[in-house]
């Protein structure tokens, strides 16, 4: 039966009172549908638009497991590794932890590009319960030597369809290469196209599957046309469709 309070949800007490605080009652869909599942330490294979609560849905059961199994973490390594695209993403996500975490006793920090590395090689050189990454420089310190992946209990692949878009697939491939075999995988994506599908079969092992299909719909008082033409051919094309529309008012041009 799909939960419809956070209350009725097996998350440890210092975690429901985070969730109090933000005045957090009823899980979004994800939320929902995942929590449970993810509790249970099963693999997971999470389809859904940003915005839809996913965040929350991967890190209270985190949370939650290192609330319950508190062990140190390896040198230089991380119980938790979260992969995201961008550092704008990977703040985001270390700021949940931090809100829905703060009433228990766990460890993070950040590994992106744009800033100096110094820092970051001393904040993962004792080891972290969850590490939020990008890619790129998350590779770089794994190259130099400054980051150890084999202490990887948790592994999160999130904005999957993001990160191939930005050309991160040979990355991510290698950082996976590098985990432990045993591992609880979370793989969220909003599309799934034949090579998201097939990253995500090389990743997660016999997985739940949650799909949450966005509430949009066409207008319905629009009037849409596709146009197969070679790139040469576009301007003219362009040219004509304008001249068809000159008289019926205002035009706008997406590129």
């Amino acid at each position: 039966m799909t939960p419809t309070t956070f209350g009725e949800i097996a998350l440890a007490a210092p975690i429901q009172r985070a969730l109090k605080e933000q005045n957090y009652v009823s899980p979004s869909p994800i939320q929902a549908q995942s929590i449970p599942t993810l509790l249970k330490g099963q693999d997971l294979l999470g389809i859904a638009q940003t915005g839809t609560g996913k965040t929350a849905a991967f890190s209270l059961p985190i949370l939650n497991a290192l609330h319950e199994n508190p062990s140190r973490p390896k040198s230089r390594s991380a119980r938790v590794l979260v992969l995201t695209p961008t550092r704008e993403l990977a703040t985001q996500i270390s700021a949940s932890f931090e809100t829905y975490g703060r009433h228990i006793n766990f460890s993070k920090t950040l590994i992106f590009g744009g800033v100096g590395k110094n820092p970051q090689i001393r904040a993962i050189r004792n080891g972290v319960d969850v590490l939020v990454a990008c890619p790129g420089r998350l590779l770089d310190h794994m190259d130099q030597g400054d980051v150890d992946l084999s202490g990887v209990e948790f592994f999160v692949l999130d904005e999957v369809d993001r990160m191939l878009d930005m050309g991160f697939l040979r990355d991510v491939k290698r950082i996976i290469a590098a985990l432990p075999r045993k591992r609880q995988s979370l793989f969220f994506s909003a599309t799934l196209s034949p090579t998201i599908d097939e990253l995500a079969r090389s990743i997660l092992y016999k997985p739940a599957s949650v799909s949450i299909a966005p509430k949009t719909t066409t207008a319905e008082k629009v009037d849409q046309r596709v146009c197969f033409v070679d790139r040469e051919n576009k301007k003219e094309l362009l040219a004509k469709h304008l001249e068809e529309e000159r008289n019926k008012g205002l035009t706008i041009i997406f590129s």
